[in-house]
């Protein structure tokens, strides 16, 4: 595992590449790379995704561990998208950032969107899942002590979660109709959106009530045992 030890460094990775750096890339793979070379876009910010994981741990045993788990959630996330209607795919991603980080449930959510469309077809609307559901899961992170402490606050999150999805996701809509982005055409596009974004809402809090007691105590369980 790559191991970055300079502190300075690992904080200016944690905020530029999920807040400039990856949204940059997301944007460009839509409006300037030609839809055939939309996986190189994908697999650039799956690189960044991990060199963001990498900058979320000091120690390369703990680093390993937690990459173990993150394939596990992954490959959760990756049989839960063949659910029909309902996903699980946000809950997960959150899932796993309230116990093994932010960066971890980045790296989750975006490995999700990419090796799973791997089935469902790849474009350059992947990199916007990726983006969507890797920030849903870096902000759960942030937001891991109280969401840990009050379900209710969780349940909340895993609502609005499926608002910022649908919100990424319209931006793509916009650059795909338009060849580029209007403000009237986003807000109709929000509007248009709705059933669908009630939908990845619903599904976020059916699947935390479901799965955040039991996944969460084994995640605590992992965490305590070995350190993580």
């Amino acid at each position: 595992m790559l191991l970055i030890r300079n502190a300075a460094l690992r904080t200016g990775i944690r905020t530029a590449v999920p807040f400039l750096v990856i949204p940059v890339l997301t944007i460009a793979g839509a409006v300037v790379f030609d839809r055939n070379r939309h996986i190189i876009i994908s697999m650039a910010i799956a690189v960044f995704a991990l060199l963001l994981f990498a900058a979320g741990y000091e120690k390369r045993s703990t680093g390993s561990r937690r990459m173990v788990i993150v394939a596990v959630m992954t490959s959760l996330c990756f049989a839960g998208r063949f659910i029909p209607f309902l996903k699980p795919v946000a809950a997960l991603t959150i899932i796993t950032a309230l116990y093994l980080g932010g960066e971890a449930g980045f790296l989750v959510g975006a490995l999700a969107a990419l090796l799973s469309n791997f089935y469902f077809g790849q474009g350059p609307w992947t990199a916007f899942q990726m983006l969507a559901w890797g920030m849903i899961g870096l902000l759960a992170g942030v937001l891991a002590d109280p969401l840990r402490r009050h379900f209710p606050l969780l349940l909340l999150y895993g609502l609005l979660a499926g608002l910022l999805y649908s919100f990424v996701m319209d931006i793509w809509t916009v650059l795909w109709y338009a060849q580029g982005f209007r403000l009237s055409l986003y807000l109709g596009a929000l509007v248009t959106a709705i059933p669908y974004t009630v939908s990845y809402a619903v599904s976020n809090v059916l699947f935390l009530l479901l799965l955040a007691g039991p996944i969460g105590k084994k995640l605590g369980r992992i965490k305590r045992k070995y350190g993580i």
